[in-house]
């Protein structure tokens, strides 16, 4: 299938199922990161992993339903957040999300790698799975830190640094601040961090 669909597919999953209705319910769109999994913040939870979508703690399958399906199953009414943002997954309720369950479970984990190391980084932010980029990051002293499953800028899982203002340096190799394929340790990818704070300041 092929990583691109599924991360569309977890991608499309995130906003027009978790983080729309979670929007127009309760006003927020965030959402954070569990073990092989995506979940809202607030209550009732609404959660995502490899396979299922979940409600109330009964699981919904993604193979073979339409996001607008999917909803009906879980009780929501599916779609995005309207108004807040441009970008985002560009999935409409209509299309069927394609779930490859291995990908799926890489690109959670990734997540969760840097949902870990983020808390270990900055342990007094809490770090957030925005909708629109489908990226987990902090904001600490006016830089951006965070891990992305990949996108149109590196198509694979990355770490990055992104500062509010331009930085110059050798540290600084992509057009937003730094970026790096993703470490394969939590502590690998906190000390990247703690590399762009030092390079940043």
């Amino acid at each position: 299938m092929g990583v691109e669909k599924t991360r569309d597919a977890l991608h499309g999953i995130a906003e027009l199922l978790l983080a729309g209705p979670q929007y127009r319910r309760d006003h927020t769109i965030r959402l954070r990161v569990l073990p092989g999994a995506i979940a809202t913040v607030t209550e009732p939870e609404l959660r995502a992993d490899h396979l299922n979508v979940w409600s109330n703690g009964s699981p919904v399958p993604v193979r073979g339903a339409s996001y607008q399906e999917l909803g009906e199953r879980l009780g929501v009414t599916a779609g995005a957040p309207v108004g807040l943002y441009h970008d985002g997954s560009g999935a409409q309720p209509p299309e069927h999300p394609e779930l490859d369950p291995a990908e799926a479970l890489g690109l959670l984990d990734a997540l969760y790698r840097g949902d870990q190391a983020l808390r270990a980084f900055a342990p007094e932010a809490t770090p957030v799975l925005w909708p629109e980029h489908f990226d987990v990051g902090v904001t600490v002293d006016e830089v951006n830190y965070g891990v992305s499953p990949g996108d149109n800028y590196l198509n694979e899982p990355y770490m990055y640094v992104g500062p509010h203002k331009p930085r110059e340096g050798e540290f600084w190799n992509a057009p937003f601040g730094a970026a790096l394929p993703l470490a394969a340790t939590v502590e690998e990818i906190t000390a990247f961090f703690a590399e762009g704070q030092r390079a940043a300041s």
